[in-house]
């Protein structure tokens, strides 16, 4: 990956995240990545948490830089997924998202591609 960006995730979360990702089967992608991810986070109690940084269960605007298509989605876990309006933890958008600040951008590996994403807004 290129240069990322500083990312904060609140110790609930991370722990929510580790369970689900230490019961996946090896060498899927994604969840190496967001191992890769939750070491190099800051981590805060949720109360400390910034109200511009996407956690679990908050609404990110983002732009896929290559399309130039807008999203506003509700971050979650796979087993909390809901209709359209949602994305997954485990889908490469979804762990790029993960703890990124309004304004960041970050290049997440896609099937041999990169996706490169904008945070716009965040909603609690």
């Amino acid at each position: 990956m290129s240069t990322l960006p500083p990312i904060t995730v609140s110790r609930e979360d991370r722990d929510k995240i580790y369970n689900l990702l230490d019961n996946m089967p090896a060498h899927d992608e994604v969840a190496e990545g967001l191992y890769d991810e939750l070491d190099r986070a800051q981590i805060l109690e949720k109360q400390a948490m910034p109200d511009d940084v996407v956690r679990l269960n908050s609404k990110a605007r983002f732009t896929n830089e290559a399309s130039g298509k807008v999203y506003h989605l509700k971050l979650v876990m796979p087993a909390d997924m809901s209709g359209d309006q949602c994305v997954s933890l485990l889908s490469p958008a979804g762990a790029a998202l993960l703890g990124l600040k309004v304004g960041d951008s970050i290049e997440w590996p896609l099937a041999g591609k990169r996706l490169r994403l904008q945070l716009n807004t965040v909603e609690a």
